[in-house]
């Protein structure tokens, strides 16, 4: 398994820096367009969440992150210093009490737009875990 890390200030320029080596990541891994381009939405909306949500943009706090690839799968891990949370208790955005709050949908657009989604969350800090797989050619 290949593995690329940065580390990030808790401000949200820092996003593109991800985005950069996201898209270095991918020139060698080869996820198609479409399944790449939801992979960078929602790595966007995990940094926005540990930037925003969990580090509160404490210039104190940074975010970590690590892409990890090989032949099959690409795994992104966002890990914030913020004080957790948990996932049970997120409102569900698609609820019609909340359809018209402005912020809310993160973890529903990451959820979506992924094959597979982890959310590790502690006192000390939270990780998601976002995961694609390559699709295979047809026979």
């Amino acid at each position: 398994m290949h593995k690329e890390i940065l580390t990030l200030k808790s401000e949200r320029n820092e996003i593109v820096k991800f985005e950069v080596l996201l898209d270095q990541v991918n020139e060698k891994f080869g996820l198609e367009d479409e399944k790449f381009i939801n992979l960078k939405i929602a790595c966007s909306e995990a940094l926005i969440n540990a930037i925003v949500h969990g580090n509160k943009e404490s210039h104190h706090k940074k975010v970590y992150t690590e892409i990890l690839y090989n032949s099959d799968q690409i795994m992104v891990r966002i890990i914030d210093e913020g004080a957790g949370f948990i996932l049970s208790n997120v409102p569900d955005p698609t609820s019609e009490d909340n359809l018209l709050k402005e912020s809310g949908r993160g973890i529903f657009i990451i959820k979506s737009l992924v094959d597979n989604f982890i959310c590790n969350s502690t006192e000390t800090g939270t990780e998601f875990v976002l995961k694609c797989y390559k699709q295979k050619d047809p026979v």
